[in-house]
């Protein structure tokens, strides 16, 4: 798997990394299980619901540690 960007699809990203959903809910980012739509780019969900660049980069860093430690 290449390394998460800021320009992933939120339906990739999921589907990459099941353990995604649990952060971004915990973030406030989507709300996945209660059917609102999952279309968009990580960067978009993020900046819908106020979040700056830098958080945005560091939700980034946290999903590419998950994903490592999801392939070990």
């Amino acid at each position: 798997m290449n390394p998460i960007t800021k320009k992933i699809e939120i339906e990739v990203l999921v589907k990459e990394i099941p353990e995604s959903i649990t952060y971004l809910m915990e973030k406030g980012i989507r709300c996945l299980r209660c059917g609102e739509p999952i279309w968009g780019t990580l960067e978009f969900a993020a900046m819908e619901k106020g979040f700056s660049e830098t958080d945005i980069e560091n939700f980034v860093n946290d999903l590419n540690k998950l994903s490592v430690k999801n392939r070990n």
